[in-house]
Protein backbone atom coordinates (compact mmCIF):
# COMPACT_ATOMS: atom_id res chain seq x y z
CA UNK A 1 0.00 0.00 0.00
CA UNK A 2 1.56 3.68 -1.00
CA UNK A 3 0.04 7.02 0.41
CA UNK A 4 -0.51 9.20 -1.99
CA UNK A 5 -1.55 13.07 -1.91
CA UNK A 6 -3.87 14.01 -3.95
CA UNK A 7 -5.12 17.85 -4.82
CA UNK A 8 -8.10 18.43 -7.27
CA UNK A 9 -11.75 19.41 -7.41
CA UNK A 10 -14.06 18.43 -5.10
CA UNK A 11 -17.92 17.87 -6.44
CA UNK A 12 -21.06 16.77 -3.93
CA UNK A 13 -22.36 14.46 -6.91
CA UNK A 14 -20.46 13.03 -8.93
CA UNK A 15 -17.01 11.02 -10.17
CA UNK A 16 -15.15 13.82 -11.55
CA UNK A 17 -11.67 15.19 -9.75
CA UNK A 18 -11.50 13.60 -6.10
CA UNK A 19 -14.68 11.55 -6.79
CA UNK A 20 -12.72 9.44 -9.52
CA UNK A 21 -9.38 10.02 -8.15
CA UNK A 22 -10.17 8.83 -4.44
CA UNK A 23 -12.21 5.56 -5.36
CA UNK A 24 -9.87 4.74 -8.07
CA UNK A 25 -6.86 4.59 -5.62
CA UNK A 26 -8.92 2.92 -2.69
CA UNK A 27 -9.87 0.62 -4.74
CA UNK A 28 -6.36 -0.61 -4.89
CA UNK A 29 -5.54 -0.66 -1.85
CA UNK A 30 -4.09 2.53 -1.41
CA UNK A 31 -3.53 4.98 1.37
CA UNK A 32 -5.16 8.61 -0.50
CA UNK A 33 -4.96 12.16 0.97
CA UNK A 34 -7.53 13.92 -0.23
CA UNK A 35 -7.06 18.33 -0.58
CA UNK A 36 -9.66 19.71 -2.19
CA UNK A 37 -8.95 22.85 -4.71
CA UNK A 38 -12.34 23.84 -5.46
CA UNK A 39 -15.71 22.48 -3.60
CA UNK A 40 -18.70 22.10 -6.33
CA UNK A 41 -21.87 21.51 -6.42
CA UNK A 42 -21.30 18.99 -9.67
CA UNK A 43 -19.20 19.42 -12.73
CA UNK A 44 -19.91 22.30 -14.99
CA UNK A 45 -21.82 19.91 -17.80
CA UNK A 46 -24.78 20.66 -15.27
CA UNK A 47 -27.72 23.63 -15.58
CA UNK A 48 -26.78 24.85 -12.17
CA UNK A 49 -23.18 24.56 -10.39
CA UNK A 50 -22.63 26.02 -7.13
CA UNK A 51 -19.52 26.11 -4.51
CA UNK A 52 -16.19 27.83 -4.14
CA UNK A 53 -12.79 27.72 -4.35
CA UNK A 54 -10.65 26.63 -1.78
CA UNK A 55 -8.55 29.88 -1.45
CA UNK A 56 -4.84 29.18 -1.42
CA UNK A 57 -4.03 29.67 1.69
CA UNK A 58 -6.77 27.54 3.36
CA UNK A 59 -5.25 24.55 0.82
CA UNK A 60 -1.78 25.12 2.51
CA UNK A 61 -3.17 25.32 6.06
CA UNK A 62 -4.84 21.47 5.43
CA UNK A 63 -1.31 20.65 4.02
CA UNK A 64 0.39 21.96 7.20
CA UNK A 65 -1.49 20.42 9.26
CA UNK A 66 -0.66 17.01 7.25
CA UNK A 67 2.92 18.01 7.74
CA UNK A 68 2.62 18.59 11.29
CA UNK A 69 1.50 14.94 11.42
CA UNK A 70 4.51 13.74 9.70
CA UNK A 71 2.22 12.34 7.04
CA UNK A 72 3.61 14.43 4.14
CA UNK A 73 7.33 13.37 4.98
CA UNK A 74 5.98 9.19 4.16
CA UNK A 75 4.30 10.52 1.26
CA UNK A 76 4.41 8.15 -1.82
CA UNK A 77 3.62 10.06 -4.56
CA UNK A 78 1.67 13.10 -5.31
CA UNK A 79 -1.49 13.71 -7.84
CA UNK A 80 -2.37 17.05 -8.53
CA UNK A 81 -5.54 17.85 -10.90
CA UNK A 82 -7.76 21.06 -11.47
CA UNK A 83 -6.65 24.43 -9.68
CA UNK A 84 -8.67 27.35 -9.99
CA UNK A 85 -5.80 29.91 -9.54
CA UNK A 86 -2.21 31.08 -10.08
CA UNK A 87 -1.78 31.11 -6.24
CA UNK A 88 -2.39 27.67 -6.17
CA UNK A 89 0.48 26.21 -8.51
CA UNK A 90 2.55 28.07 -6.58
CA UNK A 91 1.34 26.80 -3.74
CA UNK A 92 1.64 23.56 -4.66
CA UNK A 93 5.23 24.17 -6.28
CA UNK A 94 6.50 24.90 -2.69
CA UNK A 95 4.98 22.20 -1.14
CA UNK A 96 6.46 19.49 -3.94
CA UNK A 97 10.16 20.80 -3.16
CA UNK A 98 9.50 20.65 0.59
CA UNK A 99 8.61 16.71 0.33
CA UNK A 100 11.28 15.94 -2.16
CA UNK A 101 13.72 17.48 0.00
CA UNK A 102 12.87 14.91 2.18
CA UNK A 103 11.86 11.91 0.03
CA UNK A 104 13.46 12.58 -3.25
CA UNK A 105 12.08 9.14 -4.74
CA UNK A 106 8.70 10.74 -4.23
CA UNK A 107 6.21 10.54 -7.37
CA UNK A 108 4.21 13.71 -8.93
CA UNK A 109 1.72 13.03 -11.56
CA UNK A 110 0.68 16.45 -12.78
CA UNK A 111 -2.82 16.04 -14.35
CA UNK A 112 -3.09 19.43 -16.05
CA UNK A 113 -6.52 19.64 -16.47
CA UNK A 114 -7.25 23.22 -18.12
CA UNK A 115 -8.71 22.03 -21.29
CA UNK A 116 -10.30 19.65 -24.13
CA UNK A 117 -11.51 19.35 -27.16
CA UNK A 118 -13.80 20.41 -28.76
CA UNK A 119 -14.03 24.24 -26.51
CA UNK A 120 -10.37 24.41 -26.26
CA UNK A 121 -9.21 26.27 -23.07
CA UNK A 122 -11.75 26.52 -19.85
CA UNK A 123 -9.30 28.03 -17.54
CA UNK A 124 -7.66 31.59 -17.83
CA UNK A 125 -4.72 31.28 -20.41
CA UNK A 126 -2.50 32.91 -17.45
CA UNK A 127 -3.11 29.78 -15.29
CA UNK A 128 -2.99 27.14 -18.01
CA UNK A 129 0.09 28.97 -18.49
CA UNK A 130 1.44 28.57 -14.65
CA UNK A 131 1.04 24.93 -14.98
CA UNK A 132 2.89 24.68 -17.76
CA UNK A 133 6.07 26.60 -16.46
CA UNK A 134 5.85 25.81 -12.95
CA UNK A 135 4.12 22.53 -12.70
CA UNK A 136 4.97 20.57 -15.25
CA UNK A 137 8.93 20.75 -15.63
CA UNK A 138 8.34 19.31 -11.30
CA UNK A 139 6.49 16.45 -12.97
CA UNK A 140 7.73 12.70 -13.39
CA UNK A 141 4.80 11.93 -14.80
CA UNK A 142 2.53 14.62 -17.03
CA UNK A 143 -1.01 13.12 -18.30
CA UNK A 144 -2.24 15.82 -20.68
CA UNK A 145 -5.64 14.95 -23.42
CA UNK A 146 -5.16 15.81 -26.98
CA UNK A 147 -5.68 19.55 -26.51
CA UNK A 148 -3.27 19.83 -23.40
CA UNK A 149 -0.52 18.11 -24.87
CA UNK A 150 -1.17 20.47 -28.14
CA UNK A 151 -1.06 23.73 -25.92
CA UNK A 152 1.46 22.94 -23.23
CA UNK A 153 4.20 21.80 -26.42
CA UNK A 154 2.61 24.48 -29.12
CA UNK A 155 2.69 21.69 -31.30
CA UNK A 156 -0.08 19.95 -33.43
CA UNK A 157 -1.12 16.78 -32.18
CA UNK A 158 -3.57 14.53 -34.44
CA UNK A 159 -1.79 11.18 -34.76
CA UNK A 160 -0.34 9.26 -32.02
CA UNK A 161 3.30 9.87 -33.64
CA UNK A 162 2.62 13.72 -32.89
CA UNK A 163 1.79 13.12 -29.54
CA UNK A 164 5.01 11.12 -28.83
CA UNK A 165 6.68 13.84 -30.85
CA UNK A 166 5.18 16.22 -28.60
CA UNK A 167 5.66 14.44 -25.55
CA UNK A 168 9.01 14.90 -25.94
CA UNK A 169 9.40 18.01 -25.83
CA UNK A 170 8.41 18.34 -22.02
CA UNK A 171 11.67 16.64 -21.22
CA UNK A 172 13.71 13.65 -21.63
CA UNK A 173 12.77 12.67 -17.80
CA UNK A 174 9.13 12.81 -18.23
CA UNK A 175 6.69 10.02 -18.77
CA UNK A 176 3.97 11.46 -20.56
CA UNK A 177 0.87 9.83 -21.13
CA UNK A 178 -1.58 11.01 -23.65
CA UNK A 179 -5.18 10.33 -23.71
CA UNK A 180 -8.40 10.72 -26.41
CA UNK A 181 -5.73 11.10 -29.52
CA UNK A 182 -8.04 10.33 -32.90
CA UNK A 183 -7.08 7.45 -35.00
CA UNK A 184 -9.95 7.31 -37.18
CA UNK A 185 -12.51 4.44 -38.09
CA UNK A 186 -14.16 5.54 -34.62
CA UNK A 187 -10.68 4.51 -32.51
CA UNK A 188 -9.28 6.61 -30.18
CA UNK A 189 -5.78 6.14 -29.07
CA UNK A 190 -3.82 6.81 -25.53
CA UNK A 191 -0.25 7.43 -26.16
CA UNK A 192 2.47 6.45 -23.66
CA UNK A 193 6.20 8.09 -24.10
CA UNK A 194 7.73 7.06 -21.40
CA UNK A 195 11.00 7.00 -19.24
CA UNK A 196 12.13 3.76 -20.79
CA UNK A 197 9.20 2.23 -23.00
CA UNK A 198 6.79 3.39 -25.56
CA UNK A 199 3.14 2.35 -25.98
CA UNK A 200 -0.30 2.99 -27.85
CA UNK A 201 -3.46 1.37 -26.49
CA UNK A 202 -6.30 1.62 -28.97
CA UNK A 203 -10.05 1.98 -27.50
CA UNK A 204 -13.23 2.45 -29.04
CA UNK A 205 -14.36 5.96 -29.39
CA UNK A 206 -17.90 6.16 -27.92
CA UNK A 207 -21.03 8.89 -27.71
CA UNK A 208 -22.37 10.05 -24.38
CA UNK A 209 -19.29 9.78 -21.88
CA UNK A 210 -19.57 10.95 -18.53
CA UNK A 211 -17.22 13.15 -17.33
CA UNK A 212 -13.84 12.11 -15.51
CA UNK A 213 -12.63 9.53 -17.63
CA UNK A 214 -9.48 11.49 -17.35
CA UNK A 215 -9.03 11.85 -13.77
CA UNK A 216 -9.68 8.29 -13.65
CA UNK A 217 -7.30 7.07 -15.96
CA UNK A 218 -4.43 9.50 -14.26
CA UNK A 219 -5.01 7.80 -10.58
CA UNK A 220 -5.36 4.38 -12.00
CA UNK A 221 -1.97 5.17 -13.88
CA UNK A 222 -0.41 6.05 -10.89
CA UNK A 223 -1.76 2.94 -9.13
CA UNK A 224 -0.52 0.53 -10.62
CA UNK A 225 2.97 1.92 -10.72
CA UNK A 226 3.07 1.77 -7.33
CA UNK A 227 2.20 -1.42 -7.15
CA UNK A 228 5.59 -1.82 -9.62
CA UNK A 229 3.95 -2.57 -12.76
CA UNK A 230 6.24 -1.64 -15.84
CA UNK A 231 4.86 1.75 -17.70
CA UNK A 232 3.23 -0.06 -20.47
CA UNK A 233 1.42 -2.61 -18.61
CA UNK A 234 -0.06 -0.12 -16.44
CA UNK A 235 -0.95 1.95 -19.36
CA UNK A 236 -2.75 -1.45 -20.17
CA UNK A 237 -4.54 -2.05 -17.58
CA UNK A 238 -5.58 1.21 -16.74
CA UNK A 239 -7.17 1.86 -19.76
CA UNK A 240 -9.01 -1.81 -19.81
CA UNK A 241 -10.57 -0.56 -16.22
CA UNK A 242 -11.58 3.00 -17.52
CA UNK A 243 -13.25 1.04 -20.91
CA UNK A 244 -15.10 -1.48 -18.46
CA UNK A 245 -15.97 1.77 -16.28
CA UNK A 246 -17.16 3.35 -19.34
CA UNK A 247 -19.34 0.75 -20.79
CA UNK A 248 -21.04 0.58 -17.64
CA UNK A 249 -21.76 3.83 -17.69
CA UNK A 250 -23.05 4.35 -21.21
CA UNK A 251 -26.64 6.11 -20.52
CA UNK A 252 -26.04 7.43 -17.38
CA UNK A 253 -25.30 11.27 -15.95
CA UNK A 254 -22.31 10.15 -14.02
CA UNK A 255 -19.51 7.17 -14.14
CA UNK A 256 -20.81 4.65 -12.25
CA UNK A 257 -18.18 3.70 -9.67
CA UNK A 258 -19.87 2.36 -6.76
CA UNK A 259 -19.37 -1.06 -6.10
CA UNK A 260 -18.19 -1.50 -9.66
CA UNK A 261 -14.84 -0.67 -9.50
CA UNK A 262 -13.35 -3.26 -6.96
CA UNK A 263 -14.69 -6.25 -8.85
CA UNK A 264 -12.84 -4.98 -12.26
CA UNK A 265 -9.45 -4.44 -11.07
CA UNK A 266 -9.72 -7.55 -8.55
CA UNK A 267 -11.24 -9.70 -12.01
CA UNK A 268 -7.77 -7.58 -13.73
CA UNK A 269 -5.39 -9.36 -11.30
CA UNK A 270 -6.35 -13.14 -11.32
Amino acid sequence: MARVLAISSFVARGHVGLGAILPALQAMGHEVMAVPSVVLSSHYGYKTVTGFDVEAGQMVSILDGLRSNGWLDTTDAILTGFLPSDQHVSAIATVLERIADKRPEVLYLCDPVFGDDPGGLYVPEELAASVRGILVPLADIVTPNRFELSWLTGTDVTTAADASSAARLLGEDVSVVTTAVPAGDGLLENVLCGWQEDDVIVVNERSGVPHGTGDLLAALYLGYLLDGYAESDSLAKSTGVVDEVIEASLGRDELLLAGLLSDIIRGNEE
